[in-house]
């Protein structure tokens, strides 16, 4: 049977997969079974930040594991401690819970916030507003945190204790935030499965007066705009935001999973032993990973994501074939005149693999792609646009 039968019979039908097994990679390029290369746009979902086959990251992992590959969190190890340490460094935030995906950050981050208001406010106050058009995860709760509607249907009774506020509208935000006992609001600097929507700068400034008026915690979802993709190494610095809470994953471990939950003054000391845990979280391995990973995200690479995400909006400005062009860094939305998903499958027809949201292509290039390529896989995709 071949890789395509094997997967229809015995894999959760979860997925809607484009035609197409890979079978190796470097850097940006990407080799199928059908031995075509293929230029990377969409980088795992914004997980191969430095692309495939990346050979210092490669070592990193390959060292750590010629050690040990996981000992439980009921002894130390260094490469968690160091991460967390470095997280911390590059934030100004007090300490790390580590998970092993942006879903279970976010779980984190939920309880961190109610036991935090439920100490300090009272039980009553449990609720968590988030944004309409969020993505916050697949677990229950943090399905139930993800404010649309489409993704709650088959699911219910969902988690309650989420509340649903519209991006740029600080009025009716306020107004959820006085008629009800809350704990703190989740945003994303830029809403990804939403449509590749940042919130701007003046809804940003609110979220921060509002959460700050009322004494609630600031909640920030980096799970994929975070770890440099935005021209920042998170997004949330953008808009000058102070947030009590950082989740974080895909991007940081580089192609090995990993969540990160980063705690700030007001909540560092919310939990005590017992009170959460996780059997792999701080896997040494994908921590060693991770420490590679955020060592090369510096100013210099930062820098050039940001030209290189000036050159896309440049080019698919007013671009035939596309009607807008939004995001942030080299986290972009296309929204091209046919229907996105029949692009993304001409486009890979053509050479490129890039993901969807809503009616949007998706771009999330590996953050070091070379220029040549990038010009490359943009000039395609425009000839494709208007086939």
């Amino acid at each position: 049977m071949t890789t395509f039968e094997l997967d229809r019979q015995y894999v959760a039908h979860t997925y809607n997969r484009f035609p197409l097994e890979i079978v190796g990679g470097e850097g940006a390029k990407v080799f199928g079974a059908d031995g075509k290369d293929y230029i990377d746009l969409g980088s795992g979902i914004a997980v191969n930040i430095f692309g495939m086959n990346d050979a210092p990251w490669r070592d990193a992992v390959t060292a750590q594991l010629s050690r040990f590959a996981h000992t439980s969190n009921l002894y130390y190890n260094a490469p968690a401690a160091q991460l967390a340490q470095m997280l911390c460094a590059r934030t100004g935030l007090k300490r790390v819970f580590f998970s092993n995906s942006g879903a279970e950050a976010n779980e984190c981050a939920i309880k961190v916030a109610r036991k935090w208001a439920a100490v300090n406010k009272g039980a009553q106050y449990r609720n968590i507003i988030t944004l309409k058009s969020s993505f916050h995860g697949r677990t229950l709760a943090t399905l139930s945190a993800t404010g649309q509607d489409a993704f709650h249907q088959d699911y219910q009774p969902l988690p309650g204790g989420f509340l649903y506020a519209q991006v740029g509208d600080a009025a009716g935000l306020e107004k959820l935030v006085k008629e009800n006992p809350c704990a703190a609001i989740f945003f994303e600097a830029v809403q990804g499965e939403g449509g590749v929507t940042p919130i701007g700068q003046d809804f940003a400034d609110a979220l921060s007066r509002i959460a700050r008026e009322n004494d609630l915690l600031l909640l920030a979802d980096e799970v994929q705009i975070g770890n440099g993709r935005s021209g920042q190494l998170y997004g949330y610095m953008h808009y000058g935001l102070s947030p009590d809470v950082v989740t974080t994953a895909k991007g940081l471990g580089g192609g090995l999973p990993i969540g990160a939950t980063l705690l700030g003054d007001r909540v560092c000391d919310v939990f005590s032993p017992g009170d959460h845990g996780s059997t792999f979280g701080g896997n040494p391995v994908a921590c060693a990973g991770a420490i590679h990973i955020l060592s090369r995200i510096d100013e210099e690479l930062l820098l050039q994501v940001r030209e290189k995400s000036a050159y896309i909006f440049d080019a698919f400005k007013d671009a035939p074939g596309f009607d807008s062009v939004s995001g942030m860094g080299l986290m972009i939305g296309l929204a091209p005149k046919k229907p996105a998903r029949e692009l993304a499958e001409l486009a890979l027809q053509n050479g490129l693999l890039l993901t969807t949201a809503k009616q949007k292509l998706r771009l999330l290039p590996p953050l070091n792609i070379p220029m040549a390529l990038l010009e490359s896989a943009v000039q395609t995709l425009k000839r494709c646009a208007v086939q």
